[in-house]
């Protein structure tokens, strides 16, 4: 057998811990048809010394669309079919590196999916810079393992096979309207046992969910068969055998194919271009008329010349936007649903950049059509429609377990939400039924309205979510934001979500406690401390509109644009906090101004580095703190005393002021959290603001502010500040 080995590597990416879908990190591998093998060489590495803690590393598989995972436990929106996804997890301890893999056997060709994450992150707010930083590393590589020597089976004509200790690998193609498929093996003949020992293997395998048949023919009747009602259509479908003898056995056979179509019945539609007067209507029933399709299986594949076994519905496909697609029926507003044939529609998501958004179906029948002992049942299937209504409402079909919908007198509507759909032409197949009285549906007809879209984010993630677009590489792929609290694939999900009144209570703790900075600004005032002043009237101003734009929910104000808001904000912290230090060195005034022009400028330019980074913050604030400690510590030697030299100053101002700037540092650097954020963040802004106003210097006692030494005939006056040494003509 020929085989062939291919390896496919993309580059590695940084995990982040799991909050919502564009915390996990997604990779798109392209599988080649034929394959037999494919093995997953997972590597997770960890960057960050010892200081990085142990984690556990999960990693999701899915076949055709991006794997839809649910590590928080939050529930879907309602109607929504979810299915688990195949995942396997990868510990990282002691060791810096670790690997795994996995392999799957026979996969679906196309596209793979694979999706990592750490565990869900913590509450707790960490400040860029403090933390020690863990960089967990994680990169798979796919080995694949195709066949090049492929026996091809024609419809209805023995294949002879000869089986050696290796298997033998064979395809069939299955066209479009292929009502079943028998594999059946004839002539068996073994050299060391009795009976046919061979093992069929049929089908792809998809992970999470795995249809694949295997047929074993030791025991089985004679001769050897395998029926599969409804295969994929318009593909190539794998057949595998392997001798159960042994290494020195041989077994002989032949393997026929035999495909049975049905007729499927067309709605004839007039031509786009075409006038309304020119269309084509049954007398009767004033409806478009019906036409039977012809399909061409091949040389010998048979056409079943009875009853028509489906009614086709032909759909157009409207792209509006990025992984939003709109599909409606051609000419016309419903599908008629029949007791005896199937209605299907075609929807065509086989693009490849169809699977990163969310399915939506939406049936209404027609009221005064629906009996109440009729009942209209539907089923989504992937790769081909169901059609066995007759003999059972499961939905299943050779290799897809679809997603079934009714309608009754009693509930007229029905929906069904399906994330991140598989790459593949998908179909809704509906037919009306009478479960009591098979005779009442006979001249039955009920008309259903249908709704299809494909769209990115169900209802746009909701009021409380944000509908984000993520890509990796060329692929496009929607996930939800969710905030106030609300959680979930749609931000539906409220068991923790924050009501109107804790939003409206949030936004005026932030707001409002920024008014605490009216106390340094009458204390700097009052002192003139005017630039002072002047800067803790620009951080409370910009902080509490920055605030009053950042909540989540109803409660929101936005005078400005948002980046520039907390821009704005972060720059006013620095600034009070730099200008506050070196207004308490009592620096000579032009050196003072001058530090406080340089300071700002180079706070403003970290900020525009890294405004995350606290050290680009806090550097600058050191710097202003060993400033004033040397200039305390001059005048204690030059004075011979400790300076401040008043007791009323250390007790009732720089102590407290000390103690309320210390512990708003710590509340801010190591206790808040998202859940006390509101509150934590509001007492920080408190403390910032009160303890400004108790470390501020007083002014001199010795002069007035302004005195005026000499005066002109002109009427001008030269006056001299004796604290400021500056001079201006009055």
């Amino acid at each position: 057998v020929g085989l062939v080995s291919e390896h496919f590597s993309q580059a590695p990416q940084k995990l982040s811990f799991y909050s919502w879908y564009g915390s996990a990190r997604l990779f798109r591998f392209r599988v080649p048809p034929d394959t037999v093998l494919l093995r997953w060489l997972l590597q997770v590495s960890r960057e960050g010394g010892t200081a990085c803690t142990d984690a556990e590393i999960t990693v999701h598989f899915r076949s055709g669309a991006p794997p839809v995972i649910n590590p928080l436990g939050t529930s879907f929106p309602d109607d929504t079919s979810v299915r688990p996804s195949f995942q396997v997890r990868v510990p990282l301890s002691a060791a810096l590196l670790s690997n795994a893999s996995v392999n799957v056997s026979h996969p679906a060709p196309g596209d793979w999916f694979v999706a990592a994450h750490l565990p869900p992150s913590s509450q707790k707010i960490e400040l860029k810079g403090l933390a020690p930083t863990c960089a967990y590393v994680f990169q798979p590589d796919l080995l694949v393992t195709r066949v090049v020597e492929i026996s091809i089976m024609e419809p209805d004509v023995p294949l002879p096979h000869t089986l050696l200790s290796h298997p033998s690998y064979l395809k069939v193609f299955v066209p479009d309207y292929t009502r079943e498929l028998l594999l059946e093996l004839r002539d068996c003949v073994s050299s060391g046992s009795l009976g046919c020992p061979v093992r069929l293997t049929v089908g792809p395998v998809t992970l999470p969910s795995n249809f694949q048949k295997v047929l074993t023919c030791t025991s089985a009747p004679w001769p050897c068969r395998l029926l599969l009602p409804s295969p994929p259509w318009d593909r190539w479908l794998q057949v595998t055998a392997e001798s159960l003898v042994g290494p020195l056995g041989t077994v002989t056979f032949s393997a026929v194919a035999a495909l049975t179509a049905c007729r499927p019945q067309s709605v004839t539609v007039r031509p786009l271009l075409q006038s309304s007067q020119n269309q084509s209507f049954n007398a009767s029933t004033g409806l478009p008329s019906l036409s039977p399709d012809h399909q061409d299986l091949g040389r010998s594949g048979r056409v079943d010349r009875g009853p028509f076994c489906l009614t086709n519905y032909p759909v157009t496909r409207e792209d509006m936007d990025v992984v939003s697609v709109h599909f409606q029926l051609l000419d016309r507003v419903s599908v008629r649903a029949c007791p005896n044939t199937p209605s299907v529609m075609r929807l065509r998501l086989n693009t490849g950049m169809d699977s990163g958004g969310s399915l939506t179906i939406s049936l209404r029948a027609n009221k005064t059509e629906m009996r109440n002992e009729t009942v209209i049942v539907a089923c989504v299937n992937a790769a081909s429609p169901f059609l066995g209504f007759n003999s059972s409402l499961n939905c299943t079909t050779a290799f897809f377990q679809g997603y079934p919908l009714s309608l009754s007198a009693w509930s007229r509507r029905a929906n069904l939400i399906i994330p991140y759909p598989e790459t593949d032409n998908w179909y809704l197949s509906l037919q009306l039924m009478c479960p009591e009285n098979a005779e009442e549906c006979e001249q039955a007809v009920v008309h259903v309205e249908t709704t299809l879209y494909l769209v990115p984010c169900l209802n746009d993630c909701g009021p409380y979510g944000q509908c984000l677009l993520l890509r990796r590489h060329s692929y496009l792929y929607a996930g939800c934001s969710c905030k106030a609290g609300w959680r979930g694939w749609s931000c539906t999900d409220n068991s923790t979500a924050q009501t109107v009144a804790q939003q409206r209570a949030a936004a005026l703790l932030l707001t409002l406690s920024n008014l605490m900075f009216l106390a340094p600004i009458t204390v700097s005032v009052q002192r003139f401390f005017l630039v002072e002043a002047s800067v803790y009237a620009y951080t409370m101003f910009f902080s509490t509109f920055y605030h009053a734009c950042d909540q989540p929910g109803e409660a929101v104000l936005c005078i400005l644009n948002y980046d520039t808001l907390q821009y704005c904000d972060f720059l006013g912290s620095g600034a009070a906090i730099w200008v506050t230090i070196l207004c308490m060195a009592r620096l000579k005034a032009v050196l003072k101004y001058v530090l406080f022009l340089l300071g700002t400028l180079v706070i403003a330019m970290s900020l525009q580095l890294d405004r995350r980074g606290i050290w680009n913050m806090l550097g600058p604030c050191l710097f202003a703190f060993v400033i004033m400690a040397s200039m305390w510590t001059y005048r204690c030697g030059h004075r011979r005393q400790c300076y401040p030299t008043s007791w009323q100053r250390w007790t009732f101002y720089l102590l407290p002021g000390i103690s309320m700037a210390s512990v708003g540092v710590a509340i801010y650097t190591s206790m808040m959290t998202s859940d006390n954020y509101y509150y934590t963040h509001s007492i920080w802004h408190v403390l910032l603001a009160g303890s400004a106003a108790l470390l501020l210097p007083p002014p001199d006692e010795h002069s007035e502010p302004w005195t005026c030494s000499q005066k002109f005939p002109c009427h001008y006056q030269i006056c001299k500040n004796d604290r400021e040494e500056l001079y201006t003509v009055t």
